[in-house]
């Protein structure tokens, strides 16, 4: 064989050999990108939803250690005892004291010597102080009966004058509960996530038989009357200069198809404590029967705001499009977001890009995090000064990351993902008002799911509706850090006392100045 034959034959079988290498590259990339796929479904389906671990499952292992702890400590302090009976006992030093509440009622014991007479003989012994120890006591739920009398009065002389006083209006007129219960039954469920059929249970450990339809119908009545209320409390939404949106599901009752339908509770808050600002925060909560723009307009209708902080959902991208007197809506979008696509990118595939891309993003909350609750325009100064060199050098380095990585990848999909955000995820260098997530509308749709995921589903549209009312007069209770049970317990009784509807504003969560009133 000719020398250019070989030649031709080795050139023939580098091609195909490249050839090879080009397809078996393709083939571990797809390889690569199915196990991300698999991997992704995995941890959707089984694994924490967030990137960050619960704080309460952290606890867990803690508080059983902690009891463990609390076993030795117990059983080395009746060694000691034993060891030192007969002796002195010193005194114990007062870490309690003064750090109990002092709105709890103290219920005092004196615990006196069996004698006071001296040992020696010389008589009675002088008082010389006394050791005073706090120790936190509880009294289980207990329920009572109030009984009104309404004596009637009448005339000797005449037979035509007979006084009375006017019976108190009611919730449930005629019916078992007062408004505080109400508010208990109400909070229990929307506040701390208990369904109906568990606080009946609960009642009828101490033999009171209230079924979950009375106490749905309870509450359906006290929805009725808080109705002005929650109205209110749009209103001053609608004031604030930016809010923060997002959705989440709501499954509904189909009766007629006997399973669930899926519609979605939409929550809008307002929460200026970032930038340390004057408006109380306030929280919506709103039902819908679909996920779609049209909802989340109607819901943001009179909304005198320029901004919506909001994730990545398409449908938001149409708020951009209205026309208004103050201008279309801005979108800020949410970093968290878009950290926690590369936290997943880090946990499946070890990728050193998602890394740096995280290290990044830490950069830009510890510049956050010192100028937290700090005035607009000296959050604006930092962000500024330290955060927009961060901006600058982030966005090329992520379009030249995307050129040299297979564009099918998962970690492709994220960087063009981040980028296609980009405007709204630096908007917040315009405004010292704006925040880099939202948290703040993030927290208060977790504390809906927990609900969801404890009463599976509301029994129709109806009580759907009632749901996000009374989520949202709680959750407005717990952000200015009012008991929520003492609140609507009392606005109850204001509303049916005849409360004028002029003067509805001094029936706000945070105008309650009840001073028993903390936060739950």
């Amino acid at each position: 064989m000719t020398e250019t034959a070989l030649s031709e034959e080795n050139a023939s079988l580098k091609a195909r050999l490249a050839e090879t290498e080009a397809a078996l590259d393709e083939a571990l990339e797809a390889q690569r990108r199915l196990e991300s796929i698999v991997g992704a479904l995995q941890r959707e389906k089984f694994a924490a939803r967030s990137e960050k671990l619960d704080p309460e499952q952290f606890n867990l292992p803690l508080e059983d250690v902690e009891l463990a702890q609390g076993v030795l400590e117990a059983a080395q302090e009746r060694a000691k005892r034993a060891l030192k009976e007969g002796a002195a006992a010193p005194r114990a030093p007062g870490r309690n004291r003064g750090h109990l509440p002092k709105h709890l009622p103290r219920i005092e014991r004196v615990i006196a010597p069996e004698s006071t007479l001296c040992p020696c003989g010389c008589g009675e012994m002088t008082r010389i102080g006394e050791d005073t120890s706090e120790r936190l006591d509880i009294v289980p739920a207990q329920f009572r009966v109030l009984v009104t009398r309404r004596p009637r009065y009448a005339c000797r002389r005449c037979s035509g004058a007979v006084v009375q006083a006017h019976a108190p209006e009611h919730v449930v007129p005629g019916g078992l509960p007062t408004e505080a219960l109400i508010a208990q039954v109400i909070v229990s469920k929307f506040g701390d996530h208990l369904p109906f059929y568990r606080q009946a249970e609960i009642y009828a450990r101490q033999g009171l038989t209230l079924d979950r339809a009375t106490l749905g119908s309870w509450v359906g009545r006290a929805c009725f009357h808080l109705r002005p209320v929650v109205a209110q409390m749009r209103e001053h939404l609608k004031a604030a200069d930016r809010v923060f949106m997002d959705e989440t599901r709501a499954p509904v009752l189909s009766p007629e198809r006997r399973r669930t339908k899926t519609g979605y509770f939409w929550s809008v808050v307002a929460d200026d404590r970032g930038h340390h600002g004057t408006r109380p925060p306030v929280v919506m909560v709103h039902y819908a029967p679909g996920r779609g723009a049209a909802h989340a307009l109607r819901f943001l209708e009179g909304y005198r705001g320029r901004f919506v902080q909001c994730d990545g959902y398409s449908a938001y991208d149409k708020l951009t499009a209205v026309e208004r007197p103050e201008g279309a809506w801005q979108l800020v979008h949410c970093w968290t977001h878009v950290r926690r696509r590369f936290v997943k990118r880090l946990e499946t595939d070890g990728s050193p890009i998602a890394e740096q891309v995280l290290h990044r993003i830490a950069d830009l909350y510890a510049v956050e995090k010192a100028v937290r609750g700090q005035p607009p325009a000296t959050r604006l100064a930092a962000r500024r000064e330290h955060a927009a060199p961060i901006i600058a050098a982030f966005r090329p380095w992520l379009e030249a990351q995307l050129s040299r990585i297979p564009r099918s990848s998962k970690l492709a999909e994220d960087i063009r993902y981040t980028l296609g955000l980009w405007p709204g995820l630096i908007r917040f260098l315009e405004d010292g008002q704006l925040e880099l997530d939202t948290n703040p509308v993030e927290n208060q749709i977790r504390r809906i799911a927990l609900t969801r995921k404890n009463a599976l589903f509301a029994g129709h549209e109806v009580g759907a509706e009632n749901w996000a009312m009374l989520a949202s007069l709680i959750a407005t209770c717990k952000m200015s850090d009012v008991n929520p049970v003492d609140y609507i317990a009392q606005t109850l009784r204001a509303l049916l006392d005849g409360h004028p509807k002029s003067r509805i504003e001094a029936l706000m969560p945070w105008r309650f100045q009840d001073p028993s009133s903390l936060a739950a």
